[in-house]
């Protein structure tokens, strides 16, 4: 059985031109960028666009899989924010060392996954709307455990995020890639893997060859949110604190940038890799209107532009693809 993610050379061979393709826009952003500002390309401006995205580009490969499942998880943000609040409350409250309180903050964002996952196969109910009444509950968790305030953790948490000396660039930022990188390997290199493409590409035909899909949506909404946890730790190390409101809108930034990585909205295929370059582009493009003194009107502008392009470019591969096969 075949799925739009093709194996064998030729299927590594366009996915290969693909993420080539999204490093020449990135590397011409930046020109482009360059030639417009000074001072953008600099080591400074590169290692502060690195420090800025470990937590959207965790979130980014939890949105991935649940993409290519032909899925969507409008509850990241929130969800990141509760697993936030809990990471706060154990290390302020209960006095836990970051060692102790980010495996429990991971463990609450999966929780919430697990539960928008399992309401989605048990009831037959679209994950957009699960994930709508979970960004609210999560939220709402966020402010009960925190009290609506802000809970100051300090250097204890502070060391993640911060510019290793002589390197630039953040022990989260070093930890992002890692989740990068073996979520590719787990998405190309495993049966699990395998499956999610399977169940995108075509969840009756799965169900046919005998592959159970109710685990595999349930699992890949599970990592979304205990990586939304991951994530959760190093907006955290940022701020020094954990904020209720952390998080607001970062499911729209983490949909954006896995559509602009090449991933499906309609499923079966997407790249996580892609997915990570996705989130580069909307952070050099970010840093580069910053850096020309674009007002946040325009901001929002140029990237909703980039995104709606992305959308449209997704679905005309998608009817070529379908016109292919």
């Amino acid at each position: 059985m075949s799925t739009t993610n093709d194996k064998g050379s030729g299927g590594i061979s366009s996915r290969f031109g693909e993420s080539l393709g999204l490093v020449g826009v990135l590397v011409g952003l930046a020109l482009v960028l360059s030639l417009l500002s000074n001072s953008f390309f600099s080591a400074a401006t590169f290692n502060q666009i690195a420090n800025q995205v470990p937590a959207l580009a965790v979130v980014a490969v939890g949105m991935t899989f649940v993409i290519i499942t032909a899925g969507i998880d409008l509850s990241v943000g929130s969800v990141l924010g509760f697993a936030g609040a809990i990471l706060g409350l154990a290390m302020v409250d209960w006095g836990w060392p970051l060692l102790l309180a980010l495996p429990l903050a991971m463990l609450a964002g999966l929780a919430c996954g697990w539960a928008n996952g399992f309401i989605t196969v048990r009831f037959a109910v679209p994950s957009f709307i699960v994930t709508l009444g979970m960004m609210q509950i999560a939220r709402g968790l966020a402010y009960l455990a925190t009290d609506s305030q802000t809970k100051y953790i300090g250097s204890r948490v502070e060391w993640l995020g911060s510019a290793i000396p002589g390197i630039g660039i953040s022990w989260a930022f070093i930890l992002a890639v890692f989740v990068v990188i073996a979520g590719e390997i787990v998405l190309r290199r495993t049966v699990f893997g395998r499956y999610v493409m399977v169940v995108g590409a075509n969840e009756e035909a799965a169900t046919f060859s005998g592959i159970n899909i109710r685990p595999v949506k349930i699992a890949v909404f599970a990592i979304a949110g205990a990586l939304a946890g991951l994530g959760a730790a190093f907006g955290s190390s940022k701020m020094q604190a954990v904020d209720p409101n952390a998080g607001i809108g970062l499911e729209l930034n983490a949909i954006a940038a896995v559509v602009i990585g090449g991933t499906s909205l309609m499923g079966g295929r997407g790249s996580v890799v892609g997915s990570f370059i996705g989130v580069l582009i909307m952070a050099t493009l970010g840093a580069g209107l910053a850096q020309l003194g674009a007002s946040e009107p325009v901001k929002y502008l140029v990237t909703g532009t980039v995104i709606v392009a992305a959308v449209i470019v997704d679905a005309w591969r998608a009817r070529r693809i379908k016109k292919i096969g």
